[in-house]
């Protein structure tokens, strides 16, 4: 993807603020955590293009990152299971799993995914924020209880860049959040911490069922996902002004039913979610997600009985270095294919002089930028004065698989 034109982008975080001039050749910005290096490109003022993923073996080769690096996103947002602290391996080479015990391996994690030379190459050209899901927090599905958590918070910072004094280093939880400036638009990334304030989940009684996870919903509305300081957080940033919001939760928001981790797991808490979209008269709110191995793009309109602002997207991207297998698995919100394979997740938002109709598309691309599945919408749908209803401004388009 050459991008052509003008482009005016800055980098505005609350902690940290960085502009850069509006000339004929773009300037992209290259920032790990709050550190920033200016470098030329080519742009095209009308589009925003931001690439994600998560789910990537540090014990596997990453190919991908070239082909991220071919289509020139302007961001690149890592949101979970960055490496695989929790998985080593015997003299033997096999995989041995389980809750990270010796704080020194979440180094030599992020360290393996540091040495991958295609990873290198692209983070030397491309901005990167990020988050962490389970596995590269120190154990399979774990919250609030895993003991490591602020060893685990360390070595997080100082691989995604953060300043020694930033107070992000005197924070529990890396929650945190940027403003980046793009034409004259601003477009918040919002990075939620699933894992730090998680209370315990609600388990199956005995063996899961065949092709179900072991979760099932927590009606203990005392059971927090955020916790309460990340809570009133949230709600401080969703009063900043912005034109678009994009919430990053590493795991699922909209899709539950297959009964995985996900926010359905603590149902009221997705409820808070969805009302405070709406309290905070947050217009352009929508997700990005990983977690399960897999892409799918999901959208809430209500379909279940849950009371939504206005329609929830959800683009779920994960799976780096995931191998093929197939899939099928429930999802009423489900408006994509649904693919287990190894790719990638692009975001495009197109501007247009009336904010409204300005268009999000959604694309996955796997090995070599190969196509799965599309979809797009204009902003106009969502804006809490948008009409109610289950097909407003819903255009997919799907690739060959």
């Amino acid at each position: 993807m050459l991008k052509k034109g003008k482009l005016s982008t800055s980098f505005v975080s609350n902690r940290l603020t960085i502009g850069l001039s509006s000339i004929s050749r773009a300037v992209s910005s290259v920032a790990i955590g709050a550190v920033l290096i200016a470098s030329t490109t080519y742009a095209q003022a009308s589009e925003f293009t931001i690439a994600f993923g998560s789910c990537a073996y540090d014990s596997e080769p990453q190919p991908i990152w070239t082909d991220i690096a071919a289509m020139n996103p302007d961001l690149f947002l890592f949101i979970g299971d960055n490496q695989y602290a929790d998985v080593q391996f015997d003299e033997q080479g096999k995989a041995i799993r389980g809750p990270v015990t010796d704080p020194a391996r979440f180094k030599e994690a992020y360290d393996a995914v540091a040495a991958k030379p295609e990873f290198a190459a692209f983070r030397a050209s491309t901005p990167i924020m990020g988050t962490w899901d389970d596995h590269d927090y120190g154990a399979n599905d774990a919250g609030k209880e895993f003991p490591l958590k602020a060893e685990s918070q360390e070595a997080f910072l100082d691989f995604f860049g953060f300043a020694k004094d930033d107070p992000i280093r005197q924070q529990a939880g890396i929650y945190h959040s940027k403003i980046i400036e793009d034409d004259g638009r601003k477009v918040q990334v919002i990075m939620l911490d699933t894992r730090y304030h998680r209370d315990e989940l609600k388990k199956v009684d005995g063996p899961r069922p065949q092709g179900f996870g072991s979760y099932l919903p927590s009606n203990d509305t005392s059971k927090s996902l955020l916790g309460a300081e990340q809570w009133t957080w949230l709600s401080e940033q969703l009063l900043v002004p912005a034109d678009v919001r994009i919430i990053v939760s590493s795991i699922q928001v909209v899709a539950y039913e297959h009964r995985w981790e996900s926010w359905g797991n603590l149902p009221h808490e997705r409820d808070r979610l969805y009302a405070l979209i709406e309290k905070s008269k947050a217009n352009n709110v929508f997700f990005l997600s990983g977690d399960r191995h897999l892409m799918e793009i999901s959208r809430d309109t209500g379909q279940k009985g849950s009371k939504v602002p206005y329609p929830i997207w959800d683009f779920t991207s994960s799976g780096m270095t995931q191998k093929y297998s197939e899939v099928n698995e429930a999802n009423t919100f489900r408006v994509s294919e649904v693919v287990r394979d190894t790719h990638y997740g692009i975001v495009e938002i197109d501007w247009e002089d009336d904010l409204k109709q300005s268009k999000v598309t959604f694309t996955a691309y796997g090995l070599g930028n190969r196509v799965f599945d599309s979809a797009s919408f204009k902003l106009a749908e969502l804006t809490l004065d948008a009409p109610s209803t289950d097909s407003a401004g819903l255009s997919s388009e799907r690739g060959s698989l």
